[in-house]
């Protein structure tokens, strides 16, 4: 009995907070607290791996970045060594080329040399009483048209490798100025581009301003319609030319050649609704 009773104190000691006034109320505070802080850790936590997860992706973005602009110098540099390398070839055959026309050339003025000098010999020989059959005279003759013979056939075959030679390097000139050309259109492209996303930013605002964008997509296809359809081209330039007037006309003006764009703030008022 007396271990019942101290029991029951016991428990009676472990119940009493619980019949207090306000207990209830302080002990949903305290669960709320902690609800709270579990929810709060758990933000921090998924922000922390969100950040975490932008910035590898940012790494990652800058990393394929840096690959593709290495890849890039790279085969700039291949091609430009690859380009040198033909030319020095192409170069070094032409070289060669001209030195076999220069030989087959010096050749040629022996040939002529050889035949002078038979000439006058024949003549000194002549003059002294001394004549050389005529046998002796055909064989040097048919000799003399054979070496002109393969003296030609050398020099025309000199030639075509030469016209050969310069049309190909001819076509690797061409294919390194249109190289140079769609590079300089390129960067034209991407200038005006950049000029016209500046202009639009200017007219319409920036994209990166405007979460909701998509919003804007009807006014964007009624004002770019006449880039997509030949029937609203030709409708909006018809009444586009309705007000066309020579510049000098005294009730109106001009249609400008692009954007109009704004002129800054007057006014604080102004710059305050612009902003």
């Amino acid at each position: 009995r007396e271990e019942a009773e101290a029991a029951l104190r016991e428990l009676r000691e472990v119940v009493r907070p619980l019949r207090e006034p306000g207990y209830g109320e302080a002990l949903r505070r305290k669960a709320e607290r902690a609800r709270k802080r579990r929810l709060r850790l758990q933000r921090r936590k998924h922000e922390a791996r969100a950040a975490k997860e932008e910035e590898a992706a940012r790494a990652a973005e800058r990393e394929a970045k840096i690959d593709q602009w290495r890849a890039k110098c790279i085969q700039e540099v291949e091609e430009k060594n690859r380009e040198r390398e033909l030319k020095a070839a192409a170069d070094s055959v032409l070289s060669e080329v001209r030195k076999k026309q220069a030989d087959t050339k010096r050749m040629t003025d022996v040939l002529r040399g050889l035949e002078k000098l038979r000439k006058l010999r024949k003549e000194a020989a002549a003059r002294k009483g001394v004549c050389p059959p005529p046998s002796a005279d055909e064989a040097f003759e048919n000799q003399v048209e054979s070496l002109k013979t393969l003296l030609k056939t050398r020099t025309e075959l000199y030639e075509a490798e030469e016209r050969a030679l310069r049309v190909m390097l001819e076509g690797e000139q061409e294919e390194e100025r249109k190289r140079e050309r769609e590079k300089k259109q390129k960067k034209e492209r991407e200038k005006l581009l950049q000029q016209k996303l500046e202009m639009d930013s200017k007219l319409f605002g920036d994209p990166a301003d405007f979460p909701l964008a998509h919003l804007l997509q009807p006014f964007r296809d009624y004002y770019l319609q006449a880039e997509h359809s030949v029937a609203a081209l030709i409708q909006i330039r018809h009444e586009w030319d309705q007000y066309l007037v020579p510049a000098d006309h005294p009730e109106g003006s001009c249609i400008p050649p692009g954007w109009v764009l704004p002129s800054l703030p007057t006014n604080d008022t102004w710059a305050t609704a612009v902003r």
